[in-house]
């Protein structure tokens, strides 16, 4: 990539205007430029992490992550100007959460969250632990 490229995953069209992390209900809410806000389940963002153990390396690769009912975040770590590291409390944290990628979290959460779900049901898995 030349200097003149940007890297698309990093660019964005709305930006974080707040973010709190609310340990206590296992959600991270975030408020953007746009007027629009999401709060995230701590679940809903652990099996869409984007990370290659979860995303793998293409659309076929994608892997369903059983079993998170009851997983938090641990801790939030800023990653430059651009995104956030999420710290799970079952130690997942490779995932980099760009603001372009919560973004579209927010935007798909209920399609995404439904093909979670139909996902976990077509293997056999479950939410529990």
């Amino acid at each position: 990539m030349s200097d003149t490229q940007t890297d698309d995953r990093f660019s964005t069209k709305a930006w974080p205007t707040e973010i709190k992390l609310k340990k206590a209900e296992k959600t991270l809410e975030v408020s953007f430029d746009t007027g629009e806000a999401f709060s995230y389940p701590a679940e809903y963002l652990r099996v869409e992490s984007p990370s290659a153990e979860v995303q793998g390396h293409s659309a076929a690769q994608k892997k369903t992550v059983p079993g998170r009912r009851h997983v938090g975040i641990m801790n939030l770590e800023p990653v430059g100007n651009y995104a956030v590291r999420i710290v799970f409390d079952d130690l997942h944290d490779t995932g980099i959460f760009s603001w372009q990628y919560l973004y579209e979290l927010g935007k798909d959460h209920d399609a995404r969250w439904a093909n979670y779900l139909a996902a976990l049901e077509a293997q056999g898995l479950s939410r529990d632990p």
